[in-house]
This record gives structure tokens, sequence and C-alpha cells, in this order.
């Protein structure tokens, strides 16, 4: 199938599903390495990730990761355990074709025969927006990279992922998913990223120090995950960032990035408000209905600073001065619950030597 969403957005995609570790593309990274693989167990702790929205959605497809967006991690952890074998992959993990497909992936690319021994827990909010799965394949990623020696850059790494993000399948297949590259950049160095094409990182600084953040989970009855997703993606959300897009990235460079540079969370919040009327984020949105507006609305009026909702949703993120009292008082009466009180991170993955 090709869709073109205007003269250089040509892509072309074939939605199958296959078996973990076929599929691999080592985007040339793939050489001989000095390693040294350890027994020793490496534990990665790796932040979730709030995806705030695409650039563009015309510039990538299952297979072909890029697209742009913005995001940034927050307080909320998977980890990933890894110690070497000398043959056997051994995999604790309650997804565990997930593991399977990019251990395999590394181990070509490296030219690793040995085994693994891994150990993976996810933050348990799957499928709301918080990005579960990018962020257990980059702990991996990191993880698999430090029991062995380090062969590969952390930018290299980011790289691999992007360019073999899977989502499992009920079969225990895995299929190519849609990918920008926010989640692993934002779980890889904290903070708040923005993302162009081709994975390529534009932005990354720190965000919201001494702040809160605060998500609220809507009640949806539209999947956030597999056909529904893909549907939304490759249709309506296309023809809406065909046409806004360039109004998207105009709001990033001139008025996002100056403000998160300037510390200017209002501005900020204002800027993504706009954002989230735009484009394929519009699409996400109303993919759950009309009332997710309503709630960040209200929200915005109670005094809230920077509203948005992550990904395909329905998470709505809330970064604000406030307490976790006063974000009760507020979304109480409105029919909303307060999930998670927690903050941003902006220090990124980090390596666990206690294990």
């Amino acid at each position: 199938m090709k869709i073109r969403g205007g003269d250089l957005d040509l892509v072309e995609f074939e939605f199958s599903s296959f078996q973990p570790g076929e599929n691999i593309h080592t985007i040339n990274l793939e050489k001989s390495y000095q390693l040294h693989p350890t027994q020793t167990p490496v534990q990665i702790i790796a932040p979730a990730r709030v995806h705030l929205s695409v650039l563009d959605m015309n510039r990538f497809a299952p297979g072909t990761p890029g697209g742009g967006g913005f995001g940034f991690a927050l307080q909320i952890y998977c980890t990933v355990t890894v110690s070497c074998t000398p043959s056997e992959l051994s995999i604790e993990y309650t997804r565990p074709p997930l593991i399977e497909h990019f251990t395999k992936v590394f181990m070509k690319t490296v030219g690793y025969t040995g085994g693994f021994c891994i150990q993976a827990k996810d933050h348990n909010y799957l499928h709301v927006g918080l990005g579960s799965t990018s962020t257990i394949t980059m702990a991996l990623a990191v993880a698999l990279n430090q029991a062995v020696g380090e062969p590969l850059t952390r930018e290299e790494l980011r790289y691999l992922v992007g360019h073999n993000y899977v989502e499992e399948m009920d079969d225990g297949n895995v299929a190519f998913g849609f990918e920008t590259g926010v989640g692993p950049a934002a779980t890889s160095y904290g903070g708040f990223v923005v993302l162009g094409d081709k994975l390529t990182l534009i932005s990354q600084n720190r965000f919201a120090e001494q702040k809160n953040a605060y998500i609220v989970i809507p009640v949806s009855e539209s999947s956030s995950s597999g056909n529904d997703e893909f549907e939304l993606l490759m249709n309506k959300a296309r023809t809406l960032d065909y046409r806004d897009r360039e109004q998207k990235a105009y709001f990033i460079m001139m008025d996002m990035i100056p403000a998160l540079v300037r510390g200017d969370i209002i501005r900020m919040g204002e800027t993504l408000w706009e954002i989230e009327f735009r484009g394929s984020k519009r699409a996400e949105i109303e993919h759950h209905s009309f009332e997710i507006y309503q709630h960040m609305h209200n929200l915005r009026q109670a005094g809230l600073e920077f509203v948005g909702m992550s990904s395909v949703g329905p998470s709505i993120v809330i970064v604000t001065d406030k307490e976790k009292d006063d974000i009760e008082a507020i979304v109480k009466p409105l029919g909303l619950k307060l999930k998670i009180a927690t903050a941003v991170d902006n220090e990124g993955i980090q390596i666990n030597n206690s294990t």
C-alpha cells in the first residue's frame, strides 16, 4: 500500500506480523566489536515518556521511523536487569516477544554469540499514552549494551531501537509500530525533547524543575493500540497533518523551544493548547471524543499551566506548581480521578550498580 501526503511524502508499508528475530535492521552498525561480556547483573532504570504530539504523520509508517515530535520524561519507571550466559536466552517478562526481538537485533548488530538472562518490569500503565513499549525497549538496549562492554553509543542504541521498534501481537508474533523517536530520546536523556524527521534529536532541555506532574486518565471506549491505532494514524491523522504540519513546526521553533529555554511554562502551555487543535493531535483527541477537549479546557480554566493529552491517549498530563491536594480538589468536581502524581525526570536512564 502507498499513501501520499505530499510531493515528498510517499511511504510504502505492509502491516503484517512476523516472528521475533525476523526483519532485523542493523542500520550499518553491524561490524566486528571488541566485546567484554559480564555475568554480573546490570540493572537499568528508565523513565516513562509523555509524547505530546507528532509533527507530521505523513513522514512515518510501520517500519519507517520519523515524523518528528516532542515530549518529556516522567518519574514513572521501568527496570531491566541483564546478565550474560554461555548460550541460552532466558526472559522473565509479561511480553516476551518484545524482549526476544530486540535482543536478537542487538546480538546480530554487535556479533554477540552467547546468551542473556533478562528480567524486565513495566511501569504498569500500558496503552494509555505513557510509552510502556518504547521505555522498556530502550532500557533493554542500554542493559544489553552494558552487559557486553558498551560497544555502541547511546545515540547508536537510540537509532537501533527506532529502526526496530515493534509491538507484540496476540499470537506471539511482533509487528513494526509507529516510532517518532521521542520516547527513546526522552527516556535516554530525560527532560523535554524535540525530534525532527528520521529520529533526529533537535533539542533537549531540562524541564519543569521544582514543579509537579499529574496524570488523569479519563474513561474511553476507544482503543489506543492495535488496529484502532493503526487506522487512526494512517488515515485521518495524515490528512490533517498535511494541512497543519507547517503551523505545528512554526509553533515549536518560534514559541515552544524559546519558552522552554526561558523556563516559561505558562507560554509553553499556551503553545501546546494551540497544537492540541491542529493536525494529527486533533485526530488523536477526537478518536476518544470531544469530551477530552472539555476536560482539558476545564483544567486550564482552573488555573493549571500546562495541560495536554499524551500520544493517542487517553491520558491527560498536567504540569503545574500546584500540590496534589489542590489537583484532587480541581479534578473531582469535573468527574475525573487523579491516577498518578509525580514529576518530570530530567536525568534519563540510570545504571544501578548495586545489583
